[in-house]
């Protein structure tokens, strides 16, 4: 299941998260929290969804489909930062993966109030059993810069003591020949590498990644992971990830998006970062 936002441009938000799901070969589901005016071109303004509403799509789902992980990406409010995390902590058996976005790549419109965000640390990161962001999030969400693989460690490790199972900073926006990720992982942290792809600049990257390895947890054993297991869920949907990326695709004026299947018309962007 995604929790996220409805992009209609169908880039990011729970829309990516499906078809990341199907790469995985899980059957995807969705619980809108915000909906969005959005394309390729850049968010433009968010509507948030009342959290009784949110938690209704949630328990509909949860009490009548086998859901085997939830990967949380835009909440909105602070309202819905807290709805939903007292409904996850019913679910514990459940893996859960949180993407943090916070502000879109293109746009001006926030995906999360700035109050939410202590709500977010405190209520929900000690939830998850994967928790993702990129450099300017863990900035947000710690108050300190990442400029190096050292300092993303550091971050991941800051992040991970606050409850999570294990916290992931992609280095997708350091400098270097390679793109590395920290993940800090039951006290263990490990790095994982890929080639640094440059060119034009790509919508719903995050969504993506944290999709992918959510997908991969629901086909797994069951329930929350080993250590094994999700770090193996993790390298898998780095490989994935990085592929789709170098075949990332034009599908209007502006951003390029992600898909896992040649699709007629569409312009293959080699080499997209």
């Amino acid at each position: 299941m995604a929790v996220g936002g409805l992009d209609p441009g169908g880039g990011a938000g729970v829309l990516a998260d499906i078809r990341a799901f199907e790469r995985a070969g899980a059957f995807g589901c969705a619980a809108v929290a915000v909906s969005t005016i959005q394309s390729v071109s850049g968010l433009r303004s968010v509507r948030v969804e009342p959290a009784r509403h949110l938690v209704a799509q949630i328990t509909e789902v949860l009490e009548h489909q086998h859901v085997g992980a939830i990967k949380i990406g835009a909440l909105g409010s602070v309202e819905n930062v807290r709805a939903l995390s007292r409904e996850l902590r019913r679910h514990r058996n459940i893996a859960i993966v949180v993407d943090t976005p916070i502000l879109p790549t293109r746009g001006r419109a926030r995906l999360i109030e700035p109050r939410a965000l202590p709500d977010v640390v405190d209520r929900l990161l000690p939830l998850a059993t994967l928790v993702t962001v990129n450099v300017d999030e863990a900035y947000t969400l710690l108050g300190r810069r990442v400029r190096s693989s050292g300092d993303a460690r550091d971050a991941a490790c800051a992040l991970a003591s606050g409850g999570a199972r294990a916290v992931l900073v992609k280095g997708g926006h350091l400098r270097g020949p390679l793109a590395t990720d920290i993940l800090a992982v039951d006290g263990d942290v490990v790095e994982l590498h890929a080639p640094r792809l440059t060119g034009a600049t790509v919508h719903g990257t995050g969504c993506t990644f944290a999709s992918l390895v959510a997908g991969r947890l629901a086909c797994g054993a069951g329930g929350v992971p080993d250590h094994n297991g999700l770090l193996a869920a993790v390298r898998w949907a780095k490989r994935v990830h990085h592929a789709a990326l170098a075949q990332a695709v034009q599908v209007g004026h502006g951003m390029r998006v992600m898909t896992f299947r040649p699709h007629a018309g569409l312009t293959v962007s080699r080499g997209a970062k």
